[in-house]
């Protein structure tokens, strides 16, 4: 079964690709939703399993609620107030999303940095 998590904008796909295997779909609205949009959406997602993962702002949140009645079955993930969206969100927060929506086993898990660099 495929998985597609849905995100706002091409900044957001870039964060979460490099934290996701490749064989994870990251899709984007492009900050705006139409008919056309949710039946390409639909079509490309057909029977996978869906993720919605918004900044959290008022655009966001209407974008989350189109989605919501489109994919009624998708798994919800959520920044934080006070990160600049998705893609201010740092990577250690992102990576607790995406374990807390079952995710963990196509996550890259950043490399430790040995000890005495700092990162």
């Amino acid at each position: 079964m495929s998985i597609t998590i849905i995100v706002e904008g091409k900044n957001d796909r870039s964060r979460l690709r490099r934290l996701l295997e490749p064989e994870v779909d990251i899709l984007c609205t492009f900050g705006t939703l139409n008919t056309l949009k949710l039946e390409s959406l639909r079509n490309t997602i057909r029977d996978g399993e869906v993720y919605l993962y918004m900044d959290n702002d008022s655009s966001g949140k209407k974008i989350r609620a189109v989605l919501r009645d489109a994919f009624p079955d998708a798994i919800h993930m959520y920044t934080r107030k006070g990160y600049a969206g998705v893609e201010g969100t740092p990577d250690e927060y992102n990576i607790t999303q995406l374990e807390k929506a079952g995710l963990e086993d196509f996550i890259i898990y950043p490399q430790p940095y040995p000890q005495g660099i700092e990162g």
